[in-house]
This record gives structure tokens, C-alpha cells and sequence, in this order.
């Protein structure tokens, strides 16, 4: 296991908030003044209800806190340059510091999600484990939507979709930039939903039944 990967793996056991503040900050003033925001941009729209994965079913079943939906936690954050530099910094150093495999080589199963505490997984590991992160950091969970789609090859993928006042920004393993939901490339198919425990359609037609890539 690296040493990056070691490193995560302590920030779930002892809490991460401590670290992401040095992570991300070497001055206070310096991040407030140069952090550049994402240009505001419109939220992916809702058409429905979905189906949800089945690996997203069966991990819900082994970590239920993970999956479940507090309404009292806002729907959608404030993105300031302080929290911009953390959704950053988070995404960066799982991106490098987690070992891509499939479900198939890791589990010996096509499809699993887990929370790569062991340093390796595939995308919807790496996206729950940046998830996790923040939300110890103290975004609100309810505001991070695991996200079904279709790649640029042409393959289920997950990503992790924050949901801002500037738009749906989205953290990937495939790159380190944060981007808006329409500079991915991707064709989203649907994500977690708000409001209860299950998912709902972003308009894509094709849904893939696996997330099986790295």
C-alpha cells in the first residue's frame, strides 16, 4: 500500500477534519484571495425516478449511515474559495493515492461498492471515499450525490456529484479537475436522490446495471 493510501485510511480512523484544514489551507488569507470559483452554471434536471444499482443496494446494506438521507442538512452548499479548496485537495489526493482496480480483480465479483479502505478500487470506491472525507470535513452529505453514467468509451461509470449554489460541480478518478456536470463529456443517467433513500433519473436513456470500470 503507498504512503498516500496509508495516509487515508488513518484520516477515516482518527477523523479527517484536523488534516483537510491543513490540507488545504497553507495560509488562510492566501486560499480566501487566490481559490478561483467555478463560473456559475444550471443543475442537471431531475425526469424522474430510477432504478438503483445493485452494488449501491448491497453496500447501502453493510453501511447504512452512508446511504442515509437527513433532511435537515441543506440540499445544496454555499461554495466559497476556503470550501472550493478542499472539494479540490480531497479530490486530488484520493485520485493519487488510490490503486485502480476492478470489482472483478479485487472482489472476484463484477460489481461491488466499498470505501477503497484497503487503498484500492475502482470509480465508485474512489468517489465514496471522497465522500466520506468531506463529509467529515463537514460538507453535508445530502448534498453529495453518488452519479450514474455513461463514459467516453461507452461504459457505466460513477462519479461524485456536489450539489452548489454555482452549479453541479463533479469529482471523478479520470481527472483531477472538479468540473460542471456539462464539461465532463459524460451522458448522466441518474444519481442518488434528496429527499428519500433511492435514486431518481437525470434523462439519460441508456442505464447501464453495472459501474465495473476503473
Amino acid at each position: 500500500m503507498s504512503g498516500v493510501a496509508k495516509g487515508l485510511r488513518e484520516w477515516i480512523g482518527r477523523g479527517a477534519a484536523a488534516v483537510l484544514a491543513g490540507l488545504c489551507l497553507s495560509s488562510s488569507g492566501e486560499a480566501q484571495t487566490l481559490a478561483a470559483l467555478p463560473a456559475p452554471t444550471y443543475a442537471a434536471a431531475i425526469t424522474g425516478q430510477a432504478r438503483p444499482i445493485v452494488g449501491w443496494v448491497e453496500f447501502c446494506a453493510r453501511y447504512a449511515s452512508e446511504c442515509a438521507i437527513d433532511p435537515s442538512e441543506p440540499e445544496i452548499v454555499t461554495l466559497t474559495p476556503r470550501l472550493w479548496q478542499t472539494i479540490v485537495s480531497v479530490n486530488r489526493t484520493v485520485n493519487a493515492g488510490t490503486r485502480p482496480v476492478t470489482d472483478q480483480e479485487h472482489w472476484g465479483v463484477p460489481d461491488r461498492w466499498d470505501l477503497a479502505e484497503d487503498g484500492s478500487g475502482d470509480c465508485e470506491d474512489f468517489q465514496l471515499l471522497k465522500r466520506r472525507l468531506l463529509a467529515q470535513s463537514g460538507l453535508p452529505r445530502r448534498a453529495m450525490r453518488m452519479t450514474v453514467v455513461i463514459d467516453e468509451k461507452g461504459e457505466g461509470h460513477a462519479v461524485l456529484m456536489l450539489r452548489t449554489d454555482r452549479g453541479d460541480l463533479i469529482l471523478d478518478n479520470k481527472t483531477s479537475a472538479v468540473l460542471p456536470w456539462q464539461r465532463t463529456g459524460y451522458v448522466f443517467i441518474k444519481r442518488e436522490a434528496q429527499g428519500a433513500v433511492g435514486w431518481v433519473s437525470l434523462g439519460g436513456v441508456t442505464g447501464p446495471t453495472t459501474t465495473a470500470n476503473r
